[in-house]
């Protein structure tokens, strides 16, 4: 078997080798200079109903199983009132109110008179729940490992080589972390992690730099292609269109046509490719080649969450740790074809097109799978409400054949319209010169 770390060193001498083969000081410094007078094509933002029904779905599955990880953990063995957990509501990304949405899921959340006050709506977690907890929790302890290194490569990206919990704590879903991360996955890897206590806030940090996790998702997904180049990649050079080293870029039907936009991406996929991972201090902040930095260090972010997306504000909290420009956040319109900006459920998310494809995502990473399962619990729960069935019987058989067997037919049943070609094939991009740079971001809600 082929290692990470093997991977990583021929990609970086084949990248290196290629790079000082093409490109002499002299060359390198006239690339420099021409950088910024690369075609700058600004393109309107559209709305895509595929990939926001999916936003959409996964925002509720994401607080119930917050919620049940909270009920799960309370000391207390009597029902929980729900008053205690209002004030989550936001932080859960609800549109409803808290008490509301505990109520929709009978088959997850089981309403119970509380032990001193009757008269408050108090909730325990049901038989299905407590089970699906059970799974994830083994999944997360089998997960341990490549969770570690999710976590490292976030650090290793950013310049302190270490990151505040509190900026953390808000990206541990994403990253398929538990929520004791803290408490377990961090102590169990002493070899990788250590806490820096500084008054009351705590970073985490790396021990030593992990050489053999230095490698982006990019670099990984054509290591075969970097490393044995086939004489049709030798011949139209390391830079070229052709490079194996270009990003996935996916734009409605006929869009990619455009005169404008293919000299745009041809010149984009020109530029050399930076691992998010290397050094950039030598780089002009204003050239073209900065923000293919930028974008190569996005596209890394959102490759190490399970989902292949999160919200904009949590990348933006680690903004100035991770080198991102000021302002950043116009790169994922600018660039529509690798990001797609979602205003759903009242907040801004960031996803990664190449990530999902007709409404799933391409590698589904175990814990996801999990989630779809706990979806068709929830869906279960709305669907018999209105006949008086509140329970769901659920086994361990059960819970497996979830997504086989039919169980992923009857999931989809719940996300129609999801269909990300159909719903493309209707957008209509505006192609702009880019003249100046009036732009502004919109503030997160």
């Amino acid at each position: 078997m082929v290692s990470i770390g093997s991977i990583a060193a021929k990609v970086r001498f084949s990248y290196y080798s290629a790079s000082s083969h093409h490109h002499s000081p002299s060359s390198q410094a006239t690339l420099h200079r021409t950088l910024r007078f690369i075609t700058k094509v600004r393109l309107k933002w559209v709305k895509n109903r595929g990939l926001d029904h999916i936003i959409d779905r996964d925002t509720d599955i994401k607080a119930a199983a917050l919620l049940i990880d909270l009920i799960a953990r309370s000391p207390s063995s009597s029902p929980i009132p729900a008053r205690s957990l209002s004030h989550l509501q936001k932080n859960l990304g609800l549109t409803v109110p808290l008490l509301r949405f505990l109520r929709r899921y009978p088959t997850l959340f089981i309403e119970n008179p509380h032990p001193r006050y009757p008269s408050l709506p108090s909730f325990s977690l049901a038989a299905a729940a407590v089970l699906l907890r059970r799974r994830e929790l083994d999944l997360y302890s089998a997960d341990a490992s490549a969770a570690a290194s999710r976590l490292a490569r976030l650090l290793m990206m950013s310049r302190s080589r270490s990151l505040p919990f509190r900026a953390l704590a808000p990206l541990r879903y994403d990253l398929g972390l538990p929520s004791t991360f803290a408490t377990s996955l961090v102590p169990s890897r002493p070899d990788l992690f250590r806490i820096i206590a500084r008054g009351d806030h705590h970073r985490l940090a790396l021990v030593d730099w992990p050489s053999d996790l230095a490698v982006s998702a990019l670099q990984l997904r054509h290591a075969d292609s970097i490393s044995n180049p086939s004489y049709r990649d030798f011949k139209r050079g390391a830079f070229s269109s052709a490079t194996p080293l270009t990003f996935n870029m996916s734009f409605p039907r006929g869009y990619g046509a455009q005169k404008k936009v293919k000299a745009w991406m041809e010149e984009f996929h020109r530029l050399p490719y930076f691992s998010p991972y290397e050094d950039c201090s030598g780089i002009d902040p204003e050239s073209e080649l900065m923000e293919k930095r930028t974008v190569g260090v996005l596209h890394e972010i959102l490759s190490l969450m399970i989902h292949k997306k999160t919200k904009r504000n949590y990348i933006r909290s680690l903004r100035e740790e991770l080198g991102l420009p000021e302002r950043f956040t116009r790169i994922f319109t600018r660039y529509p074809g690798i990001f797609y900006l979602s205003m759903k459920c009242k907040t801004t998310t960031v996803m990664l097109r190449e990530g999902y494809q007709r409404g799933r995502l391409v590698d589904p990473h175990p814990i996801t799978l999990l989630r779809d399962k706990l979806f068709y619990v929830m869906r279960t729960g709305i669907l018999y409400r209105g006949k008086g069935v509140t329970k769901l019987v659920l086994d361990e058989d059960d819970l497996d054949r979830l997504g086989n067997e039919g169980g992923e037919e009857r999931l989809e049943g719940g996300n129609e319209g999801c269909d990300e070609d159909e719903d493309e094939e209707g957008e209509c991009y505006e192609v702009e010169d880019d003249e100046s740079e009036s732009e502004s971001d919109s503030d997160e809600d």
